[in-house]
């Protein structure tokens, strides 16, 4: 009987017990919780992407969010489209619902056309004697008499640089842009043999040349 006793003690100051119940032991995973309370960030409306200048093609769009247990996760849209870097890419989640009217259509009224007066797709942006320039989006219509020795890009501004063929004394000559043109600067300079025309741009480029009958073409790319 004694022996028994003495097991039976042995056995209960062998158990252990958790202090407090409601708490998990060191051995358990804590579990992830959802929980309704409004967070104290501000709700998303509107956020602007402003892209390099070297941007020509967007191929996709990817989201990076966390989830309500904290985990972190990304969303990708695929995309493949042209991309003009000057403009802004936005990211929203606010919309307007767009009401329909019904209106009652009106008699029309003839009236006669106006015939459209013919313009210049080109307009002049700058000229000396020798050389003018014409603008018209992303080409430049250069009218000369002289031939064209070489032309390249520099960077750091980003520019096309033009050696034009003629034994000249010109003086030195700079035309600043409006800030909405891809052309920012053109400048004319004398030099031993020729005179070097550089055109300042407003970003990174790649351009084409095109020989024409009064000059020639630059198109940006």
């Amino acid at each position: 009987m004694v022996k028994v006793l003495f097991l039976a003690l042995f056995l209960l100051t062998s158990l252990t017990a958790r202090e407090n119940p409601f708490f998990p032991s060191s051995g358990e995973k804590d579990i992830p919780l959802t929980s309704n309370i409004d967070s104290k960030l501000t709700p998303l409306k509107r956020a602007t992407l402003t892209l390099p200048s070297t941007a020509r093609v967007i191929e996709g769009v990817t989201v990076s969010y966390k989830s309500l247990d904290g985990s972190r996760h990304t969303e990708t849209i695929e995309l493949d489209n042209s991309v003009d870097w000057h403009l802004p890419i936005f990211i929203s989640q606010s919309y307007t619902n767009e009401v329909q009217k019904v209106t009652v259509p009106k008699k029309k009224v003839v009236k006669a056309k106006k015939v459209p007066k013919k313009q210049s797709s080109y307009k002049k942006i700058a000229g000396i004697k020798l050389i003018s320039f014409y603008a018209k989006d992303k080409k430049l219509k250069i009218i000369t008499q002289d031939a064209i020795i070489r032309n390249f890009l520099l960077v750091k501004p980003h520019r096309i640089v033009c050696d034009f063929k003629r034994d000249t004394n010109i003086k030195s000559y700079l035309k600043e842009m409006p800030k909405d043109s891809v052309f920012t600067k053109i400048r004319v300079g004398n030099h031993d043999g020729y005179y070097r025309v550089v055109i300042e741009l407003d970003g990174h480029y790649r351009h084409t040349t095109k020989d024409t009958k009064d000059g020639y073409i630059f198109e940006l790319k």
